[in-house]
């Protein structure tokens, strides 16, 4: 069902009217990796729409390496996206982790959110398969573009037609960065498939000043918009600090995500095939 064979025109998500993929202007999703307190959520909030970001994130269930860590507010987290949401009128985003929580998460937020270590649960994408709020599935940090489309397969397959990919980086040899954004795979998985593609800079690099480079990169090459960490003060940041930018450093990346614009939508213009070997 996810593939250009079966529907060769692309997928628009329509969220509250913000519209994802089928060559419409990037889409920004923006705000802290954990929701720490209204006070934080909202001056995110606030700063990241001023910037020109059009959905509003923030986790409220956080997957942590180490148990021992802030792993998020739960329902008063989500409670408090909804609301910040409401006042800047911007629709929200968070991830889900467990079957047990759809019904919660599917009320506070307009994008639900399948994080990389829940790429292939199964009983868990046949959860959200059986909803119609939009669902944004990042790719497992270890699966092939095989994988990742198989792991759509089962939202689709459960009646939900609204999916985002989003490429997050995947996990290589390389140790500088805390991932590698796997920028080849936007124009792939666009050849491939009919579903919107965005990417994370944040989770894809793990450093704050390669998220720039790599959010704009990603752009240029035809992804339908960002998911990006930004935090009011990232050095007391309860999680992925190093990863979030600060509201200024968010409004530079903007003016790079509007500079590169439309070199993206001419990267969306699909090529002629050529000889092997050209």
């Amino acid at each position: 069902m996810g593939s250009r064979e079966f529907h060769p025109t692309d997928t628009v998500v329509n969220v509250k009217g913000v519209k994802i993929g089928g060559g419409n202007a990037p889409v920004v999703m923006a705000g802290p990796c954990s929701i720490e307190s209204e006070e934080q959520l909202m001056s995110t909030a606030n700063a990241v729409k001023a910037a020109g970001a059009q959905v509003l994130r923030g986790g409220a269930f956080k997957p942590r390496t180490t148990p021992y860590s802030f792993r998020g507010l739960k329902e008063e987290g989500l409670k408090l996206l909804k609301a910040a949401g409401e006042e800047t009128g911007m629709p929200v985003i968070t991830e889900l982790m467990s079957e047990k929580d759809v019904e919660l998460v599917a009320e506070y937020s307009d994008i639900i959110q399948i994080g990389t270590r829940n790429a292939q649960n199964f009983m868990l994408l046949d959860a959200v398969g059986e909803l119609t709020t939009p669902v944004l599935l990042k790719r497992g940090f270890a699966n092939s573009y095989d994988d990742w489309l198989n792991a759509a397969e089962y939202i689709l397959a459960g009646g939900n037609r609204n999916v985002i990919l989003c490429e997050r980086g995947i996990r290589t040899f390389e140790t500088y960065t805390r991932n590698t954004l796997d920028i080849a795979a936007i124009p792939v998985i666009h050849r491939l498939s009919h579903l919107p593609v965005v990417a994370d800079p944040s989770h894809g690099t793990g450093r704050w000043h390669l998220v720039l480079p790599m959010g704009v990169a990603a752009i240029a090459a035809g992804a339908d918009g960002l998911l990006v960490e930004v935090h009011p003060n990232p050095d007391h940041a309860m999680s992925d600090g190093p990863q979030s930018l600060t509201f200024e450093n968010f409004a530079t990346l903007m003016n790079g995500v509007q500079s590169v614009a439309p070199i993206g939508s001419s990267n969306r213009v699909p090529l002629r095939a050529q000889p092997i070997g050209v």
